[in-house]
């Protein structure tokens, strides 16, 4: 078992500290540090940048070869805490002799702790986990902006547990580890990718806060009738859909595929993308024909073969409720010597 302390809250110091710990090397871009490690007890990357109204980001992907616990010292700032976790899983305590909580795949788990006492993160040994932890500092500057998110952030999780240690731990939710692929999906760099990230993490971190309120107003209800194998199995055929839209899919392969079955598959979709299937089939070749306007020298009707259309009526069609104009407009907009359809 190895302990690893993070004393420090500003982002270049818990990356010096982690470095010492881990080994790696750090790259700088635009206030963002990316940790890249590869030894024999560690292999992955920790990314981290901070960003406005006290708000910081640290995203792990790492493999340890033993059992890692990080402890995260409570700072001035008295943070809350935003975790969650897209792939393995990982235990939270608060101090070293804590009670273990387990925070599994598609969760969050929102944390805060009394000023003394210190946030335990248990890493498994030899599983690859991913962590977004977005932390939000909810210190008292004095400020009279009672509309400010440091102050609803301190109001909804710290005041009125200033005293305790909070913990809660969300139901399964998909749609949240869609957006965090949003986010590491960014390939922007400088100020772009700054600003880009911290729009997408405002709004994982509205996500988490009303998957709070969700989960609290139906806690007497069934608020999800699906099994982590089954969360798995919607996402996997979403990641299918999202790689290649133009294959021929229909509810039966889908259902033969997954072994789920076609109700439970239109449940889950919904659940998640807030479409059917059909519909979330048909938003994937739009944006993949949006790409291939931009980015080739397709005309419209070739595009209309490539993502899997049999009629460019109907494609035009959609495609302006989505754009509101037409492919050959949209592609003239983008360069109006492109124009061969």
């Amino acid at each position: 078992m190895k302990l690893v302390t993070i004393h420090k809250d500003k982002i270049k110091n818990i990356f010096e500290e982690l470095t010492q710990s881990f080994g790696g090397k750090i790259v700088f871009d635009s206030d963002e540090y990316a940790l890249e490690v590869c030894n024999d007890f560690a292999k992955g990357t920790i990314v981290g940048s901070s960003y406005s109204d006290s708000v910081s980001c640290l995203q792990f992907d790492m493999t340890f070869s033993e059992d890692v616990r990080i402890s995260i010292g409570n700072p001035n700032i008295s943070p809350v805490y935003f975790s969650y976790c897209s792939k393995g899983s990982l235990s939270h305590s608060f101090g070293i002799s804590g009670v273990e909580r387990k925070l599994k795949k598609f969760q969050t788990a929102i944390v805060s702790s009394r000023q003394d006492e210190e946030n335990i993160l248990f890493f498994e040994k030899n599983t690859n986990t991913t962590l977004t932890l977005i932390v939000v500092g909810t210190q008292n500057s004095g400020s009279s902006d009672y509309d400010s998110l440091n102050y609803k952030v301190r109001e909804t999780f710290f005041e009125k547990n200033s005293e305790y240690n909070f913990f809660y731990v969300g139901s399964y939710n998909l749609k949240i580890a869609e957006k965090i692929e949003e986010l590491s999906a960014v390939t922007e760099t400088g100020i772009v990718r700054n600003l880009l990230k911290e729009g997408i993490l405002k709004i994982i971190l509205a996500m988490e806060i009303q998957q709070h309120s969700d989960d609290m107003n139906n806690s007497l209800k069934e608020t999800n009738c699906f099994t982590m194998k089954e969360m798995e199995e919607i996402k996997k055929l979403s990641d299918l859909i999202k790689e290649t839209p133009e294959e021929q899919f229909t509810i039966k392969s889908l259902s033969k595929k997954s072994g789920l079955s076609p109700n439970k598959l239109q449940e889950g979709f919904k659940m998640i993308h807030d479409r059917t299937v059909n519909d979330f089939i048909t938003h994937m070749r739009i944006l993949k024909a949006e790409i291939l306007i931009k980015n080739s020298d397709l005309n419209i009707s070739e595009i209309v073969y490539c993502i899997g259309f049999t009629s460019r009526s109907y494609f035009s069609k959609i495609f302006k409720q989505k754009f509101n104009c037409s492919p050959k407009e949209y592609k003239f907009n983008q360069n109006p010597l492109a124009i061969t359809a």
